[in-house]
């Protein structure tokens, strides 16, 4: 089945259209650890740290409003779901793979080498790692990036 999406590359709405998320957010045991985590991650895919405050920090593009967040949660965390995942937009294989490597330098745990996706669909490129916290991650090249 063939998907449709509502915004081009890196997240930037197609003309006449608006992205379909404003945002997203995601509970961390350890917020000082996940920072420098998430920091290096982002990094490798273009995106930076855009605020901070005393118990969460958001990313997004450089000068941009924020498109993701981290927040610090009191108590157990839930592992996540092994269908559930957040997926970060690559610009070109090699951010992905970048974004796959600093993971686990950074100690996440690995969910998939970078590479071709068939499955997904024709030219879908992406790499896959488990966060600190236990959370999917997945760096995506849109095929029209390859």
């Amino acid at each position: 089945m063939k998907r449709l999406r509502s915004s081009g590359c890196c997240g930037i709405p197609l003309p006449n259209q608006c992205a379909m998320l404003s945002h997203i957010s995601l509970g961390v045991s350890d917020l000082e650890r996940s920072i420098v985590f998430y920091d290096a991650i982002l990094a490798t895919l273009g995106y930076v740290r855009v605020w901070r405050d005393a118990d969460s920090a958001g990313y997004g593009p450089p000068g941009g409003d924020d498109e993701f967040a981290i927040k610090h949660h009191k108590g157990v965390l839930q592992r996540s779901s092994y269908r559930s995942h957040v997926a970060f937009n690559a610009s070109e294989n090699d951010a992905a793979r970048h974004f796959h490597a600093t993971a686990l330098i950074h100690g996440a745990d690995d969910e998939g080498a970078p590479g071709l996706c068939p499955e997904y669909g024709e030219g879908y490129f992406a790499a896959f790692v488990r966060d600190l916290d236990g959370y999917r991650l997945e760096a995506k090249v849109l095929p029209n990036k390859l």
